[in-house]
């Protein structure tokens, strides 16, 4: 491997010196445009380091002649929004969410709040839209067990629904009437077939029918003597198609056996009462509202 810098012949350039395998290596300068580029960058570099934020120290960083970041501006483009929804957010305090409801102008400010504020807190149980998911109802229909008018779930998103920190939460809870051993095992199949008949899905007469006074002794309290619901105690429709955990004769053996305790949060405290009525008209909106 040599060495030696020679000028090439063909080029007129100075080669490196090195050689492999015959190859020389040109010693070729880098173009000015590109040398100059290079150097001004650096410049600007440097400029950058003087005006903003930068280098670490040992207790604080270098703050830069303009004394300006991204979380400095972030703060005051949030507080440019404050100012800005200030006007909205008294008129939402003043008025109670029927009234919100009846003003075009807070309608479609609660609608746009309440959109973003449902995507943060509530879509990841309820789903993008309120469609809902297996165990979280869907805000889309009109099948509430709590109650689907304004100030119903109004009220649901302030306490929540059986949700320990909150005394006044929304609570209810349905017997595992296998687990703790209020049924036979018997008296459950008999009493799920009697439930499944509600949607013409019996497939023994004889067993709906001793289900039907299982029904009435252990179920009827809460769903109803037409197991159509009550929802002050937010016991669902059993003679519809909505399910909240799955209407197959399985799923519902499962829930009678070993019930179901769906925890929904209170928002009381968590949000504040404004964005809280902006929610409710939001969900309110959603398609299942009464």
């Amino acid at each position: 491997m040599s060495t030696k810098v020679e000028k090439d012949q063909v080029s007129g350039t100075d080669t490196t010196g090195h050689e492999w395998d015959g190859i020389k290596e040109l010693n070729t300068p880098l173009p000015s445009w590109w040398v100059y580029v290079f150097w001004i960058t650096v410049i600007w570099s440097v400029g950058y380091w003087v005006v903003y934020p930068s280098w670490p120290t040992a207790n604080d960083y270098l703050k830069g002649m303009f004394g300006t970041t991204n979380r400095t501006e972030l703060h005051e483009t949030m507080a440019s929004v404050a100012a800005e929804r200030a006007p909205y957010m008294e008129r939402l305090a003043a008025l109670d969410v029927s009234e919100i409801a009846n003003d075009s102008e807070l309608l479609n400010f609660s609608m746009a709040g309440g959109k973003a504020v449902f995507a943060d807190n509530c879509a990841p149980c309820h789903g993008t839209g309120g469609s809902g998911n297996p165990g979280f109802p869907s805000l889309q229909d009109d099948a509430w067990l709590w109650g689907g008018t304004l100030d119903a779930i109004n009220q649901t998103l302030h306490v929540g629904v059986r949700w320990d920190a909150n005394e006044d939460t929304r609570f209810n809870d349905m017997p595992a009437f296998g687990r703790d051993e209020l049924l036979e095992r018997d008296q459950i199949e008999d009493v799920v077939q009697y439930v499944l008949s509600f949607t013409d899905r019996a497939t023994d007469a004889a067993a709906a029918d001793r289900g039907a006074v299982v029904f009435e002794e252990n179920c009827a309290s809460c769903h109803g003597d037409d197991a159509k619901g009550v929802q002050d105690l937010g016991a669902p429709n059993l003679t519809d198609a909505i399910w909240l955990y799955g209407g197959s004769k399985e799923t519902i053996t499962e829930t009678v056996m070993n019930s179901r305790r769906g925890v929904m949060p209170a928002w009381e405290g968590r949000l504040d009462e404004e964005t809280i009525k902006m929610l409710t008209v939001y969900v309110h909106s959603l398609g299942g509202g009464q």
